[in-house]
Formats: C-alpha cells, structure tokens, sequence
C-alpha cells in the first residue's frame, strides 16, 4: 500500500503470495480488496482501482491450512482519514465488540446479530448495515448456520463463526467491516484472529502511519 501503492488486483495477488509463502495450500475465498466508493459495496468484485489519499480499504481475506479455512476482514485509511469516516469506523469495532460479547452458549445466532446491528441502528448508520452479521465456517468458508436477524439456533460449545458488522456509505465512499472469527467455548467464546484493530492510517509518501 506504500510507495507506488498497488491497484486492488495487485493488492489482491500480494493477498495470495503472502498465504502461499506462509504454509497455506489456497485462499478460503477470491479476496476482496475494495478502496473507496469499491468498499462502501460488501461483495465488491476486485478491478483496477488505485487507491488515492483518504481512502479507506476494506481487506477481506482468509486462508486453507490442514484443510480448514480462515477468515478475516480489516479496514484501514490511506494516507489520511476524515471525521466522518473515523466516527464510522469506531461505531462499527463497538458494535463488533458487542456481537462477540454476546456469543456465548445457550444465546441465539439472532442475538448476537442484534448485539451489533441494535448498536449501529442506535448511532444513526442502521439503514447502511446492509447484511447479516456472520456465517459459520470450517472446511468450508461458507458453513450452515449465519449470524442473522432470522436464526434463532442455539449456540454450542465448539461452534465457529464470523462475527462481521459493516457500515457502508455509498454516496461518502466510505466502506468500513471488521470481522474476526469466534470460537464458543463452555463459557463464552475465544477470538481466533489477533491482528490489531486500532484504526490505522497506512502511510503514503514520507508520512507515518497514526493510529
């Protein structure tokens, strides 16, 4: 993203190269890797955009490894990051917080999405959170059982699934997602991704990266 910058089919290549060379056997899913106007649209095709200054960039990615598959969504800024688009980004790593405190055993799928989705509605952005919450993954990246409004299974201990609230502002091209995969455990649940999600603003030129 420094330097020259990459367009999303090269930043999507990089995506790849970095799971081959880190012991994956494939990605779990083309990635998505969206600037812009391209990330305020959750299933943005990959083109060959260029990223430019105040961009966020909404990097969903996952991996195979000994044949289970890996999931994660992060959002960072280019080289600045307005107002607007810094208030989104913290109601949108609230309301994530949320959805996985309440991910837990004996809940219901249809509580955790109304963790997220009842705290982004609060906040003024619920018409703009325009999918489920999450998705039940493992051998495949797409399982039975979705984080949604609709399903009121109970959850169980041993259960994984993406826990993915997103704002997107079409019109401001301002697209914001975090998602982390949960595990239920007997009393709640373990996060299994560990990159850091403190807003961050990759730096362009001779700037430095603010968090």
């Amino acid at each position: 993203l420094t330097g020259k910058g990459f367009t999303e089919k090269e930043l999507d290549q990089k995506v790849r190269e970095l799971y081959a060379v880190s012991g994956h056997s494939d990605v779990s899913f083309p990635p998505i890797t969206a600037y812009g106007k391209s990330g305020a649209d959750p299933h943005h095709a990959t083109d060959s955009t260029l990223g430019k200054r105040g961009d966020s960039v909404v990097l969903d990615i996952g991996g195979i490894r000994n044949n289970y598959c890996s999931d994660m969504t992060r959002t960072v800024f280019l080289g600045e990051v307005s107002e607007k688009a810094r208030k989104v980004y913290e109601i949108v790593r609230e309301a994530q917080q949320r959805g996985i405190d309440a991910a837990r055993p004996g809940a219901r799928m249809c509580d955790v999405d109304n963790a997220c989705r009842s705290y982004i509605t609060e906040k003024g952005y619920g018409e703009f959170f325009t999918h489920r919450t999450g998705h039940s993954i493992g051998i495949e990246d797409h399982e039975t059982g979705d984080v949604s409004s609709v399903n009121q299974s109970i959850i169980q201990p041993g259960q994984v699934f993406s826990i993915e609230p997103g704002i997107y502002l079409q019109e401001e091209g301002i697209g914001v997602r975090i998602e982390d995969l949960v595990l239920i455990t007997e009393d709640g649940c373990e996060v299994l991704n560990h990159y850091p999600k403190d807003l961050i603003v990759v730096p362009m030129d001779s700037d430095s990266i603010e968090k």
